[in-house]
């Protein structure tokens, strides 16, 4: 239901102060598990028994910037929470950025759904 995945900073966050563990290129691996379950996608539990860990390979990278960074990623990305071993507290957010009206085939596709077919060996 999501169009993108966005992270905003609102305080600063290094390394040690909690930041959001991305593993990189994941949102192929997960297009490719989701195909199956068409537009209605997968619930949470089949997500966590069937393919979170096959996204171990995937290299990962730290949300990290000053107050005021966003990051804009692929909806299907796969990123977690960690503890915070910095000595300061994270302010960060997570809000949804909900698409503005169905897919429609008559529109060009968006670079995420370009990414999704991508990914799941479709055509553009």
């Amino acid at each position: 239901g999501r169009a993108l995945l966005m992270l905003f900073l609102f305080s600063d966050v290094g390394e040690d102060d909690a930041p959001t563990r991305i593993r990189t290129g994941s949102h192929a691996h997960m297009a490719r598990f989701l195909l199956p379950y068409g537009e209605n996608g997968a619930t949470m539990h089949q997500m966590i028994a069937g393919n979170f860990a096959d996204t171990e390979h995937c290299p990962e990278a730290l949300a990290t910037g000053p107050a005021g960074t966003v990051y804009l990623c692929h909806p299907f990305l796969v990123h977690a929470a960690q503890p915070n071993r910095g000595t300061r507290v994270k302010f960060m957010a997570q809000p949804p950025l909900m698409p503005t009206h169905g897919f429609n085939p008559a529109l060009p596709p968006s670079p995420v759904q370009m990414a999704i077919r991508k990914a799941c060996g479709l055509s553009f």
